[in-house]
């Protein structure tokens, strides 16, 4: 009994054995702050962070975030680099959380991060090439699932309907959330055709191609539906569409920016497939903390994605919010959304 109490003591102080005040040092590198959602995660990551320092204060240790914005564009794909390696070579950071402003431009710095043995926590998007510690995402085929599912819900199986995307291949989300977009309407047995293509994750992008859509489709009926891959953009798509009156356009997307569920019960968008946010930031930084800690930690964290139609718009709580409860989903009897966590190890 005393060896058994003794093994309980030594183990519940197994995190005291240092014998100095110690500092966990965390580089955590943002995309945007001028896209609402990401400002969210931002608060996700930050709102964990104060939470384990307020932990920690028993044992006089502290976490320090050092926190970088790439900024959008082109511009902010060249700083992220930069700003990595700015981490990893002068500010002897511990551990990196990122949210990849492109799935390629960070490769040399992740490996040039491997090489140091500094373990690198991806959300939102990973890096195709070197080794991510953990990967935390929105489950992004299911939000493009869902938007492809209530699309097919308000055409006839029959019809072919008149599709035009407006995506963003240069990240892993955005693609995903295509490919389930994609998928439903197969699965769903709805004729369609892409007769368009445009570019944008952010507002100038999403201007721009707002107008290359009603320059190139000018006529009435000539587009049946939109699927704009997020709010970033797709706010001003839905903006140029509503000005030049073309209401007959069903528009899809993903995000769940507040103008969007604003848009939803004004009959401008028909679904948003929302992102818990702030969740993404959370989990990212809960998982950071177990691998400085020496715990087991997933490799990957999917979660869930609500779809914000007329009928579902007083069950989602926001970029802020916790997951909620699921439920039937109108436009499919018999089919509930799945509001589960998908973690691998």
């Amino acid at each position: 009994m005393k060896i058994l109490a003794l093994l309980t003591i030594v183990s519940s102080l197994a995190y005291t054995s240092h014998a100095y005040a110690k500092e966990f040092r965390v580089g955590v590198l943002y995309w945007s702050m001028n896209i609402e959602g990401q400002v969210a995660m931002r608060k996700g990551v930050e709102e964990v962070a104060a939470q384990i320092n307020q932990d920690l204060k028993k044992y006089k240790d502290h976490l320090k975030l050092i926190p970088y914005v790439a900024g959008d564009g082109d511009e902010g794909v060249a700083n992220q680099i930069k700003q990595m390696d700015q981490m990893i070579d002068k500010d002897h950071v511990d551990l990196i959380i990122v949210q990849p402003t492109d799935n390629a431009a960070l490769v040399a710095p992740l490996m040039k991060a491997n090489a140091k043995k500094i373990p690198v926590v991806a959300y939102d998007q990973y890096v195709v090439k070197g080794e991510i510690a953990s990967y935390i995402t929105s489950n992004n085929y299911q939000a493009g699932y869902l938007g492809g599912e209530y699309l097919a819900s308000l055409f006839a199986d029959d019809y072919e309907m008149k599709l035009v995307l407006v995506e963003y291949p240069k990240v892993s989300s955005t693609v995903e959330r295509v490919d389930g977009l994609m998928d439903a309407l197969k699965t769903e047995k709805q004729k369609f055709k892409v007769i368009g293509s445009f570019e944008a994750v952010e507002p100038v992008a999403g201007k721009k191609a707002g107008a290359d859509i009603l320059a190139k489709f000018p006529k009435k009926n000539s587009v049946d539906a939109i699927f704009t891959v997020n709010d970033g953009g797709g706010l001003s798509v839905v903006e140029a569409i509503a000005k030049a009156k073309r209401n007959e356009i069903k528009i899809a997307t993903v995000d769940g920016d507040p103008r969007s569920v604003k848009n939803i019960k004004a009959g401008l968008t028909v679904i948003d497939s929302a992102q818990f946010c702030a969740e993404l930031g959370r989990q990212s930084m809960s998982v950071a903390w177990k691998i400085l800690k020496g715990e087991k930690y997933p490799k990957k964290i999917l979660v869930p994605t609500f779809p914000i139609v007329k009928t579902t718009v007083g069950f989602y709580p926001g970029w802020l919010g916790k997951i909620p409860n699921k439920f039937e989903k109108a436009w499919k009897k018999g089919s509930f959304w799945d509001n589960q966590f998908i973690e691998k190890y």
